[in-house]
């Protein structure tokens, strides 16, 4: 009238209890408690900044520092033209900080919202930038308008380009160039290769050329400074590592780093 039960049964409280004891444990780790799946502490942070391109060499510098200083923070750095970096960031591109070659191209940024109180970091005053030997024998800014000297200018819109224009307009001289190139980089870059007679470059990126080009002062350049202001981007991905950049740059530290460089103080 019954079926005999098998011998590898498992009486029903045995097997409840059982049950109970897996629901615990979790089959392979998926019931597992919510923390052991949150991030580790001090998980490694990406530090992401946007800053002109003559700054390339003193903020690679102070990425350095900054991150012996910040173990597991790394610096990921953007450099290129002020006014193009100033529209990727109004663009929505990810970025912590923003340093720029000028107040004009800060502003972009400042009047979209995703940066407020920027601060002047440093100052810094055109050049014009000759190969070692000269070819041409420019001295003077004066030089530049004849049409026999090949000349390259950064565009207009980006800093480095108004600061030439400024300084011509102030000298009373019309240049023509051969080439105008999208940043202060490239625009040396075409005196390095000797594809041009000058340049009207920063101080700084003649320095930072070591030799490669010979740099010439001359009077209108005081005209035509550039101040250069740096902040911390409202809503950055890293807003603590981003404020304690800002404050390596402005501090005595990253102001050494700076003005060894050939940038003035404000």
């Amino acid at each position: 009238m019954f079926r005999r039960l098998s011998r590898w049964a498992v009486p029903l409280p045995l097997a409840l209890a059982l049950a109970v004891s897996l629901s615990g444990c979790g089959a392979g780790g998926s019931a597992a408690p919510s923390s052991a799946s949150a991030s580790p502490a001090g998980a490694d942070t990406t530090l992401t900044v946007f800053a002109a391109a003559s700054l390339t060499g003193t903020f690679t510098e102070l990425g350095r520092i900054f991150e012996a200083a910040h173990p597991g923070t790394s610096v990921k750095f953007n450099f290129g033209s002020s006014a193009t970096l100033a529209q990727q960031i109004v663009q929505g591109a990810p970025a912590d900080v923003f340093a720029a070659a000028s107040p004009a191209t800060m502003k972009t940024v400042t009047d979209a919202g995703p940066a407020t109180a920027p601060v002047t970091f440093v100052r810094n005053t055109l050049q014009i930038a000759v190969p070692a030997d000269n070819p041409a024998h420019v001295d003077e800014l004066k030089d530049l308008t004849d049409p026999k000297v090949k000349v390259a200018l950064c565009a207009e819109q980006v800093p480095c380009g108004a600061a030439a224009v400024k300084a011509l307009e102030a000298a009373g001289l019309k240049v023509t160039p051969v080439t105008l190139e999208q940043d202060v980089k490239a625009t040396l870059t075409k005196v390095e290769l000797g594809e041009v007679d000058a340049a009207l470059v920063y101080t700084t990126d003649v320095l930072a050329a070591a030799g490669k080009v010979k740099g010439i002062d001359f009077p209108e350049a005081d005209k035509a400074i550039n101040d250069y202001p740096i902040a911390a981007l409202s809503g950055a991905p890293a807003p603590e590592p981003a404020k304690q950049f800002v404050d390596l740059v402005l501090s005595p530290q990253g102001r050494d780093v700076l003005t060894k460089a050939g940038f003035e103080a404000p």
